[in-house]
């Protein structure tokens, strides 16, 4: 069952050909995790949410409150008898129909889609993991590029690609040239004791994992956090490499090119967030 605007229903072709989600990409979406009918990071998906909805120039509903939304997240759980496990969850906020480019209303409405998770808990992959650079298209330097809205036709491009070339994932730059993030997800280096991200200013996805690990690594007196354009060829000169996002938490890669990487720092942070997420239950 899904829902639509409060209404649980098993109707899935209840989008219209004027919905401005598939006419135009004018949507917004949180990827959650929901554990055991708690909402993982709830506090900063709602806030980057309402953010958002704030920057394409959205109309808030008064009833979208924190409160609201998550009871309609655990409501669609509870109708799919997926309260006693772990779910991946998608909210999905559109602009009402009408207009061309222009809309003829900001007011929104919501869907809300919930599916299973094999696993309960974030676990750490030590797995092989291959990346390598997509460069057939570029990701704009903008802050409509850290928005999660489904204009993801360079996520969509790069998948296929990595898929052609037996790769695990592959990681985007930007129209400079920089290393923005992988297609799933925020991508840190680490060389020494310094572990290094692509600034938002450089495109890159305003991800949650991607906050909580920031905060884990600003508190840690064994790391120096940096924040600044990362250059393709700083990654083969790097000790680890490693992505994050909700649903995987911390994924080490591997392997670059001919660059074998090993994952120890990756572990220890994966180990914190953990913590973070025990703490905070």
């Amino acid at each position: 069952m899904i829902n639509h605007n409060g209404d649980l229903t098993n109707n899935d072709t209840i989008l219209k050909t004027t919905n401005r989600g598939f006419a135009y990409g004018d949507t917004l979406f949180e990827t959650l995790k929901v554990s055991y009918g708690k909402v993982l990071f709830w506090e900063d998906h709602y806030f980057r949410l309402m953010a958002s909805m704030r920057i394409l120039r959205m109309d808030i509903p008064m009833n979208f409150t924190m409160e609201f939304l998550e009871s309609q997240l655990l409501a669609t759980i509870q109708a799919n008898d997926l309260e006693q496990a772990t779910t991946r969850v998608k909210l999905s906020v559109y602009r009402h129909a009408g207009g061309l480019y222009t809309p003829e209303d900001n007011g929104v409405g919501f869907i809300i889609q919930v599916w299973p998770l094999a696993s309960d808990f974030y676990l750490f992959n030590d797995a092989a993991y291959e990346v390598d650079l997509f460069k057939d298209y570029y990701v704009s330097p903008s802050l409509l590029s850290t928005l999660k809205t489904n204009n993801k036709a360079i996520n969509v491009v790069g998948s296929i690609y990595a898929q052609e070339n037996t790769l695990d994932n592959c990681l985007l730059l930007n129209t400079n040239k920089h290393v923005v993030e992988a297609l799933n997800g925020n991508i840190f280096l680490v060389k020494g004791n310094d572990i290094k991200t692509p600034p938002l200013e450089d495109g890159c996805l305003k991800g949650v994992m991607r906050k909580q690990v920031l905060d884990v690594i600003e508190k840690s007196p064994n790391y120096v956090l940096i924040e600044d354009h990362v250059s393709p060829f700083e990654l083969q000169k790097s000790d680890e490499l490693f992505i994050t996002n909700v649903i995987t938490g911390i994924q080490p890669v591997s392997k670059y090119r001919k660059k074998e990487f090993d994952n120890q720092v990756a572990k220890d942070i994966f180990q914190k967030v953990n913590t973070l997420i025990r703490l905070t239950s």
